[in-house]
């Protein structure tokens, strides 16, 4: 906004008594710093006359007026005109100079009298009253404290009544003021009951507390304040501190030397090293002349050495101390000899302790000199070091050694107390070095810097040491802070009033405000009493002490100082830059211009403008009274004049330096359409790669309304723009990105309206894109306490007159219902008061007088609403649950309702309500808490019926309240209840033997299913039982309950097996029941379980060939039809038909093939699915493979059809025959044959025609009978059969013993019953077989006598060969077969050789669960023919055939005769 100025001429100017204190800031600023600011810019009006001049001829809006254009010839003479008129410029900028301080000067005194004429006035109306009541004295206006410059003056004043009236004294720091002691310097008044000190010309050592102690015959009054004395912040160490090393010498230079990038003030630890630079711009540079350089140590000259090395050359003076110690501590100064005098810098160098070799033992001595030196002894002295956490030094260690040794020897046994120790027993003519090691509570320092070497002779001359013998110093005098920069502090005090003589030097410790822990500032101690701290966190508050130093150790500390922020020390504003023209009538210009970069630790308070026309030099006032906007618009100008413009800020310490005078513009009223230029443009959030720019709308729009912006941008240096925006912007702010990091730029901005684009803006400074150091981010978050969201910003750099400008959409802010800003030290927060979608957008926040602190944060949608849910939670607060109410049961039938909150604390209350029905804890019912866990639990000891209903658990913590409910009703109530009564009765099953496992299932390696289950709580007396379907079970072994384990074997298993199994044990304490019912998915359970195990064990699958085909067989540990078991016959499924058979054994599967062609060559596949895995086994049927098998089927098909067709004895025959004498005796027997077979009878080998005593007949080529009438004993041997056709036969043997009439029966033959036993006879090309002695063919009689004859219903005798284990048991053998390796399965032609025996299984097979067919008639091994598999015991049994082999059709049973033989 612009500031409509009004010439001071025109103003009212009545009359105005000014205050004391508006007369100090006045004549402070008017007299001393706008004058001083005048003074200086006389001084250079010359040099501002020419630069104006040059900057008016280059300028494009100035035009040179014609009585100015000069030619050539009267160019030439212009040399004695410019002489007089720069003689006559310097005559009228004194008159200016000396008329301007009288005006100020007249203005000031005017002012005073004023005040004081006031004050007579006020007195005289109440100097009667007062007299007469009696008072003591009473300060109405009290002393103030004030901050002042160096060689500044400072008033302090008070005014006290009192009856009769007070005496006032003046005191500095306790001790009275007199004016005589130093002549000029102080000036007491007292005036009217005014009463004042004037100090003149301040020093920094007349920073004190000053008091005025009023005093009558009633009593006495003080009042104090502190004046602090401050120095220009260009002064530097030395100014502030009074240390100026003095000339070593003088040098002639013809050099002209400047400094530039000096060396800071430097930290460094001990046993480190430090390198101090200087930057030299030296003209002439000549490689061959180098300037000439001194280093300074405090006041001391350094001189190059083992500890200190110096170099210069190459623009680089360089001083490098390779070993630090604390007596490299100090002031540093480098002095340049250069043509016009010397140029100097000085910085401070602070030197820590290194690390201690024991926790806690003190830091190193330090400055280790040898005095008073002899033959007979050395005083060895020392600084002792600055202790400010660590225990007390109690004393110390000194050292010696040789020089040229490095053989440290003790001195002294004992530690000593003081800083001096005479080392003696030395050698005289021989040098020594000395050091010296302090010694605390806690351990043994480092050692010092060893001293310098010196040679134990006696001396005409040695250095004394000087100390006092008063013992250790008083302490300083309290110290006193004063702001420095805004990283230091500056700290003086007054010397110790005892000990001041041999002073060493003082310790400066520093603290922060609300801390305990002290640190050293200094770590050498400091001659001077006066210092400046450094290194110390800008905007942090601290306070200081002191320590003076002298040989007999350390002072008490001083009192503390008052507390002070690090803030950088008032100073004036920098000047401000960019002025620029806004707009312009023809009779008035508006100008701009930017703020001062720097505002010197103050806040800009005013701006002052001045302007003057280019043909003028004098510079005229615009405003006298100081304008805050950084617009202003200048009236009473002449159109068509060029003029210029200065601009001056103002802060607290006064008026800054005037800027550099503007280009010249002409003062010409604006018709163009287009709009004037943007101004004000400033960087905020400059970080690596980004930027935002902001500027203030033109104030001179043209002939229509902005409509926008166009942003430019170019690198340092170069004039070549690039508008950033394709189209115009509306708002007022651009965020630039993409920047390089490191790189300086340059903006511009054009504004837009509907006539096109206008006046470029002044183009801003240069900005590097790096971020200030420390830069931090807006953070977002709810206050714990309030519930309030809030925007916050740590600034990384402060100073006392920083501001924190929020803005939104960079705008800003200001006062604004819906947000409040608070500020606490570094740290400012936006807080929103009732945040909703209308607060969404860009928030941006600047801090004022730093070097570009700013951030922003745009707040989004989402992030606000779940920062509400947040702020709701904390305004509303509630006990945060992990788990809410819930119940489980326990052990006896009781239930536990429980939840769980995150955290309790010791002062919770909570209750159980149920069905609106509060529960204390009591019987039926126990209700606790846990505040670690955070666990509230109630149990309720009896769940009935009655317990249905809601269950509420509502809980307060504090502010914090929270309730959580459980509805059991229904279902859901009907389940826990009968989880509950499920426990209770399991709590009393499990009070006598119970089972603690229930019945489960196991599978073993021989694929034995095993019923198992534990049982816990036994004894001696428990029984335990097996049932199934309610049938009981005995077990071939006894369940062992003592075990605690029980276990039923189901060897075999298949779907029989399904079923209700059952366990039952008991005791006389009670009985408990497990049940299984192994069906369904239990039962494929087990199958798969048995499927996994045969799986893994199943073998290759083995050809076998039967005369019904061939056959493929897969052997495993066991096998049934119930495990998921596929042929495959190139990958079809194979479906089991009278073309392809599958069957299986317990210990095969197989698959057959019948009556096979080519068609079933191929791949042949078994998979076994366990229900997660597939096993398979594979065969490849063709090739050589497929024609021997096929050829094997022939020949065992040929010889089934022979063994089916031949010649036999069905049935009929006894083996024995008993009969007596003359009885007849008639063996029949059925024979049977295809072809009709041919019937042979013989008699003990020989064969018996038929005739009247042996009859022998053969009816319809069935029935064959052998009949003998009147058995004689002769008739007594063996008779035979021979059965045959052409594909063979057999014969039948009967034993026939005749006895006589009265002789009896024998015993052992009575009541036997054995079966004729056929012999086989195989085809051959004889008709009739002759018998041999290995092959005896027995006859077979019929006897005449039935009852001789006994019934066939009579049981089977038993077979000669077992017959292998089978699931329906077999007959048992009387004569078992001889063991084989291997036991040949029954083939359907038994007695044949197979011709592939290659072919059998190389693993066992398991048994087979078809039952062996019954054997009617006992067949001996045949002479002649060999079964497919060799007999013997082998490891590998080969099992029987699945299908029964071909049998005869006439299993007759022969019975012996009863009828015993006649003698």
């Amino acid at each position: 906004m612009a500031s409509k100025i009004i010439p001071w001429y025109k103003r009212d100017r009545g009359s105005q008594v000014k205050s004391d204190l508006a007369y100090q800031y006045s004549t402070k600023r008017v007299i001393s710093l706008k004058a001083a600011q005048r003074k200086s810019s006389s001084r250079s009006r010359s040099q501002a006359q020419a630069t104006a001049t040059e900057a008016m001829a280059e300028s494009e809006y100035y035009t040179i007026p014609v009585f100015r254009q000069r030619t050539r010839e009267e160019t030439e003479g212009t040399e004695e005109y410019q002489r007089v008129s720069t003689k006559l410029e310097k005559g009228l900028a004194a008159i200016q100079e000396e008329l301007q301080r009288m005006r100020i000067s007249t203005k000031a005194q005017v002012d005073s009298l004023a005040i004081e004429r006031e004050v007579k006035e006020k007195m005289y109306r109440k100097v009667d009253l007062l007299e007469e009541i009696p008072r003591m004295p009473d300060f109405i206006v009290a002393l103030r404290p004030h901050t002042v410059w160096e060689k500044m003056p400072v008033k302090l004043f008070c005014t006290v009544l009192g009856t009769p009236r007070p005496i006032v004294k003046w005191y500095k720091g306790g001790v009275p003021v007199d004016p005589l002691s130093a002549p000029g310097k102080y000036k007491i008044e007292s005036k009217y009951g005014v009463h004042s000190l004037i100090i003149s010309r301040c020093v920094v050592s007349d920073t004190a507390d000053y008091s005025a102690v009023a005093t009558n015959s009633h009593g006495t009054a003080t009042s104090a304040a502190t004046v602090t004395v401050r120095r220009g912040t260009g002064g530097g160490w030395s100014s502030q501190i009074g240390i100026v090393p003095r000339l070593s010498g003088s040098y002639f230079s013809k050099l002209e030397v400047s400094l530039v990038h000096c060396f800071p003030v430097t930290f460094g630890v001990e046993g480190e090293s430090a390198s101090l630079q200087c930057s030299l711009v030296v003209v002439p540079d000549l490689p061959n002349l180098l300037p000439i350089i001194e280093w300074y140590r405090d006041e001391k000259l350094l001189q190059p050495g083992p500890l200190v090395g110096m170099s210069v050359g190459g623009g680089v003076a360089n001083l490098v101390l390779p070993h630090l110690a604390k007596d490299d501590e100090g002031l540093y100064t480098i002095r340049v000899f250069t043509k016009d005098g010397t140029s100097e810098h000085c910085a401070y160098l602070f030197v820590s302790d290194a690390t201690p070799p024991v926790a806690g033992a003190p830091g190193a001595p330090m400055s280790v000199k040898a005095y008073d030196i002899s033959s007979e002894y050395i005083l060895v002295a020392w600084k002792p070091p600055n202790t400010v956490n660590e225990a007390p030094i109690t004393g110390y260690f000194v050292d010696r050694c040789e020089v040229g040794s490095d053989s440290w020897v003790q001195c002294n046994d004992a530690p000593v107390k003081v800083c001096k120790y005479p080392v003696q027993n030395l050698k005289p003519g021989h040098s020594y070095q000395f050091r010296v090691r302090a010694v605390n509570s806690a351990g043994v320092s480092r050692a010092s810097r060893p001293s310098h070497g010196v040679t134990a002779l006696d001396a005409a001359e040695s250095t004394k040491l000087e100390g006092s013998h008063e013992g250790v110093a008083s302490a300083p005098g309290q110290p006193v802070a004063t702001r420095n920069t805004k990283s230091s502090v500056f700290v003086q005090w007054e010397a110790p009033r005892h000990g001041q003589e041999g002073l060493m030097g003082y310790y400066i410790d520093a603290r922060v405000v609300g801390s305990k822990d002290w640190f050293a500032c200094n770590h050498k101690p400091f001659k001077l009493n006066r210092f400046v701290v450094h290194g110390l966190t800008p905007g942090e508050t601290y306070v200081f002490r002191v320590q003076a130093v002298n040989v007999f150790g350390l002072s008490e500390e001083s009192q503390e100082s008052g507390p002070i922020a690090v803030e950088p020390a008032l100073a004036t504003p920098s000047a401000p830059y960019g002025i620029s023209l806004l707009n312009c009538d023809g009779s008035s210009m508006t100008v701009s211009w930017s703020s001062p970069k720097r505002c010197g630790g103050s806040k800009i308070i005013a701006y002052y403008v001045d302007r003057r026309d280019v043909d003028s030099l004098a510079w005229k006032e615009v405003n006298v009274n100081g304008i805050m906007d950084q617009v202003c618009t200048v009236d009473n100008l002449t159109e068509g004049t060029f003029y210029e413009f200065k601009v001056q800020a103002a802060n607290m310490a006064g008026v800054g330096l005037p800027s550099a005078p503007s280009l010249p513009m002409k003062c010409e009223a604006w018709t163009m359409e287009q709009p004037g230029p943007a101004y004000d443009l400033t960087f905020s959030e400059v970080r690596s790669h980004s930027l935002v720019l902001v500027w203030k709308a033109p104030v001179y729009t043209g002939a229509s309304a902005v409509s926008g912006y166009f942003v430019d941008m170019a690198k340092k240096g170069s004039c070549e723009f690039v508008a950033l925006n394709e189209s115009a912007i509306t708002q007022r702010y651009m965020q630039v990105t993409g920047l390089e990091e490191g790189e300086w730029y340059v903006f511009r901005v054009r504004t837009v309206n509907g006539h096109g684009i206008g006046r470029p803006s002044l183009v801003t400074e240069a900005i590097c894109a790096r971020p200030p150091p420390g830069t931090k981010e807006i953070i977002t978050g709810v206050d714990e306490e309030t519930g309030d969201i809030f925007l916050s910003l740590e600034a990384s750099d402060i100073s006392q007159g920083s501001a924190f400008v929020w803005s939104k959409n960079y705008k800003p802010i200001g006062e604004c219902p819906r947000v409040t800003v608070s500020t606490k030290g570094r740290t400012s927060r936006l807080s929103f008061m009732n945040p909703d979608k209308d607060d969404l957008g860009r928030y941006s926040v600047l801090v004022t007088d730093t070097d570009g602190v700013s951030a922003s944060h745009t707040l989004t949608e989402d992030e606000l609403n779940s920062m509400l849910e947040l702020s709701h939670a904390i305004r509303n607060p509630i006990v945060p649950l992990k788990h809410g109410l819930n119940y489980e049961v326990l052990e006896k039938g009781h239930v536990r309702f429980w939840a769980q909150a995150v955290k309790l604390s010791p002062a919770v209350t909570y209750r159980f309500v149920v069905n609106d029905k509060e529960v204390t804890s009591g019987e039926g019912h126990k209700i606790s808490h846990d505040v670690s866990t955070g666990v509230i639990q109630m149990i309720v000891e009896n769940f009935t019926r009655d317990s249905e209903g809601t269950y509420t658990l509502q809980i307060h913590d504090g502010k914090a309240k929270t309730q959580s409910s459980l509805v059991l009703v229904g279902d859901v109530f009907l389940v826990g209840l009968k989880e509950a009564e499920f426990q209770r009765r399991e709590y009393v099953r499990k009070q006598g033997a119970h089972f603690s496992e229930y019945l489960t299932f196991t599978v073993n390696e021989d694929c034995t299913v095993m019923l198992t289950c534990k049982v816990a709580n036994v004894k001696k007396e428990t029984t335990f039982h097996w049932y199934k379907e309610d049938e009981e079970i005995i077990p071939e072994t006894p369940p062992n309950v003592m075990s605690g384990a029980c276990a039923l074997p189901i060897p075999l298993f298949s779907r029989k097996d399904q079923g209700v199994y059952k366990a039952v044990i008991g005791d006389d304490r009670g009985k408990d029941t497990s049940i299984y019912e192994i069906s369904g998915k239990i039962f494929d359970d087990i199958i798969n379980a048995i499927a996994r195990l045969a799986g893994e064990s199943a073998s290759e699958l083995v050809l076998q060939c039967t005369p019904e085909g061939i056959r493929l067989q897969c052997y495993m540990t066991y096998y049934t039809e119930e495990m998921k078991t596929v042929w495959k016959h190139k990958e079809s499924k194979i479906a089991s038909s009278e073309k392809m058979r599958i069957g299986g054994t317990s210990e095969m599967a197989w698959m057959q093939i019948c009556d096979p062609s080519d068609k079933e060559k191929g791949l042949y596949t078994i998979e076994i699915s366990d229900g997660v895995k597939t096993h398979a086994r594979t065969f490849d049927l063709s090739g050589q493979a497929y024609t021997d098998a096929y050829e094997e089927y022939l020949r065992l098909k040929a010889a089934a059809f022979a063994e089916k067709n031949r010649g036999r004895v069905l049935g009929g025959l006894p083996d024995v025959v008993t009969i007596m004498e003359d009885k007849s005796l008639s063996l029949t027997c059925t024979v049977w044959g295809d072809p009709t077979p041919e019937v042979t009878w013989f008699k003990n080998e020989q064969e018996v025609a038929s005739n009247e005593h042996t009859r022998i007949t053969f009816d319809g080529g069935k029935f064959s009978s052998l009949v003998i009438n009147q058995v004689t004993p002769e008739d007594s041997g063996k008779y035979s059969i021979n059965v045959r056709n052409k594909y063979g036969g057999e014969f039948v043997e009967i034993t026939v013993s005749v006895y006589r009439h009265g002789e009896q029966i024998p015993d052992s033959k009575m009541g036997q019953t054995k079966m004729a036993t056929p012999a086989v006879i195989p085809p051959s090309k004889t008709p009739t077989p002759a018998p041999s002695k290995t092959q005896t063919p027995t006859l077979s009689m019929k006897s005449s006598t039935p009852a001789s004859t006994p019934k066939s219903q009579t049981p089977a005798p038993k077979s000669p060969t077992p017959a292998p284990k089978s699931t329906t048991p077999a007959p048992k053998s009387t004569t078992p077969a001889p063991k084989s390796p291997t036991p040949a399965p029954k083939s359907p032609t038994p007695g044949l050789k197979s011709p592939t025996p290659g072919l059998k299984s190389p693993t066992p097979a398991p048994k087979s669960p078809t039952p062996a067919p019954k054997s009617p008639t006992p067949t001996p091994k045949s002479p002649g023919f060999k079964s497919p598999t060799p007999f013997g015991k082998s490891p590998t049994p080969v099992p029987k055939s699945p299908t029964p082999s071909v049998k005869s059709p006439t299993p007759s049973r022969f019975m012996k005769s009863p009828t015993p033989p006649r003698k």
